[in-house]
């Protein structure tokens, strides 16, 4: 798998550096604010990174991230900035602890545990990275759109700061067709170039995962937002990162859903590299009801 990321820069790239550029309000108190374009709520792959980067910018620049888990609590309101309260659990030589609490006029939104570690050299093995094409030659996401913009008008006029190239249907043109999924993989990479700031690409992914993770579970039952009844909302979610992250080129998303019960799902996720090797693991539940047509 070879290629280079998309030259050029969108101008809703420049609109992601801006909202994970945290102001600093005392030592470990950050607020950050919200894009142009936003959902109804507070996206929650922007709030996780954004916590991300709170947690990060209090510890060494020499500790790496090892994992982030985030439990959401309330919805953030897009017109207002958030508020990040760092606490410091614990600090060593190789390893930092951290939470923290996201929160809005006192209300608690979300809290997050972030942890950094310098392992060293060990024992490495990966998951066989999916078959796919490329991500060159493949559609763009507004090519896959095109056609359902009033179908998924949320998709349609989302932010755009990180290029999408499925390497399958997405959920609408699988539903479209009469198909089902068991899977989705996605290949990503910024809108722009990014700064040489490892904090920075690791805070991109972590925004980026939290899309198409829970797709996995509706396109299994030959489903799709926009043309049926499905309400969902993200409970938690974690990433593990097992190597360096570069952003600005591509890598591969490919995610499935395990199970589904007792209206949560759950999505499962590998970040890969072009060489094949796992960079990250993601998983996310949410609740998801389905409500079949009268």
């Amino acid at each position: 798998m070879t290629g280079a990321r998309t030259a050029g820069r969108h101008p809703d790239f420049g609109e992601l550096m801006r909202v994970l550029d945290l102001t600093r309000v005392g030592d470990d108190e950050f607020t950050g604010g919200h894009p142009s374009k936003n959902p109804i709520r507070t996206f929650g792959g922007q709030m996780m990174a954004q916590a991300f980067v709170a947690a990060s910018r209090t510890v060494g620049a020499t500790l790496p991230p090892s994992a982030l888990s985030m439990h959401f609590v309330a919805g953030g309101d897009p017109s207002r900035d958030l508020e990040f309260t760092v606490v410091r659990l614990r600090d060593e030589r190789r390893f930092a602890n951290r939470r923290v609490d996201v929160t809005q006029d006192g209300v608690l939104l979300g809290c997050a545990l972030v942890s950094h570690l310098a392992g060293g050299r060990g024992l490495e093995h990966d998951v066989d990275v999916p078959v796919v094409d490329p991500p060159h030659g493949l559609p763009t996401i507004d090519d896959l759109l095109r056609g359902y913009e009033q179908t998924v008008p949320l998709f349609a006029e989302a932010l755009r700061p990180i290029e999408w190239r499925y390497t399958n249907d997405p959920a609408w043109v699988m539903r479209d067709k009469g198909d089902r999924l068991g899977h989705n993989r996605v290949w990503m990479t910024a809108q722009g170039e990014m700064p040489d700031d490892p904090v920075l690409h690791a805070a991109a992914l972590v925004y980026s995962s939290d899309t198409t993770v829970l797709d996995s579970i509706i396109t299994t039952h030959g489903l799709s937002w926009g043309f049926d009844r499905i309400f969902a909302v993200t409970m938690n979610h974690s990433v593990w990162f097992h190597r360096p992250i570069r952003f600005d080129e591509w890598v591969l998303y490919s995610t499935t859903s395990p199970v589904a019960a007792e209206s949560r799902g759950l999505g499962t996720g590998h970040f890969f590299e072009e060489s094949g090797r796992v960079i990250a693991t993601v998983v996310q539940e949410g609740i998801v009801k389905h409500f079949p047509g009268r």
